[in-house]
C-alpha cells in the first residue's frame, strides 16, 4: 500500500480570502506536481482531503490529472491539530490512497509512521508537495519514505 501525503497548495491570505482558497500561484504548482506525478504512473484508489477549501481544491486537481477510481472524498480526524497516530492506528494494507491535508499534521503523521515518534520531524513538505509513504514488505508494521515530489529543490 502506497500512502501519498499532500500539503495544499499556496493559499490566499484570510484578508484576501476568509476561505483561503488556492492562489493561482498555488494552482499552477500543484497542477504542475499532478502532471509530473501522472507522469510517474503515481494511481491512488482514491483521494481524500481534510474539508477546507484549499485542501478539496488541491485535491480536484490531483483527481483530474490521475483520474483514481475512487474520485475525491472528504474525511474527518486529518485537519492541521488533529492527532495524527490516531490515522495511523486506522491505516490498513488496502489499496494506494492519496491524503490531502495540512501542516503539522502531515509531518507528524510522517514521523509517526517512519520513526515512531511524531514530534520529531523527519521530512520537510512543501505546499503542493507530496511525499509517497510505503510498508516494508517484510515488516508490516514498519514504513519508510519511498519518494518525495517538491514544487522546489531550493
Amino acid at each position: 500500500m502506497a500512502l501519498y501525503l499532500v500539503q495544499h497548495g499556496k493559499a490566499l491570505s484570510k484578508e484576501v480570502d476568509p476561505e483561503k482558497s488556492l492562489s493561482d500561484e498555488g494552482k499552477s504548482e500543484v497542477r504542475r506536481i499532478a502532471e509530473v506525478a501522472c507522469s510517474y504512473l503515481v494511481k491512488p484508489a482514491e483521494i481524500r482531503h481534510s474539508g477546507k477549501k484549499r485542501s478539496l481544491q488541491t485535491a480536484e486537481i490531483f483527481d483530474s490529472i490521475l483520474e483514481p477510481p475512487g474520485g475525491v472524498n472528504e474525511m474527518a480526524g486529518i485537519r492541521a491539530l488533529d492527532d495524527p497516530m490516531s490515522l495511523a492506528q486506522q491505516l490498513n494494507n488496502g489499496d494506494n490512497l492519496m491524503l490531502v491535508s495540512h501542516l503539522p499534521f502531515l509531518e507528524k503523521l510522517t514521523s509517526g509512521l517512519v520513526a515512531g515518534l511524531p514530534e520529531i520531524r523527519v521530512v520537510k513538505l512543501q505546499n503542493g508537495g507530496i511525499v509517497c509513504l510505503d510498508k516494508d514488505q517484510e515488516d508490516d508494521n514498519s514504513w519508510f519514505i519511498k519518494w518525495t515530489l517538491m514544487p522546489h529543490i531550493g
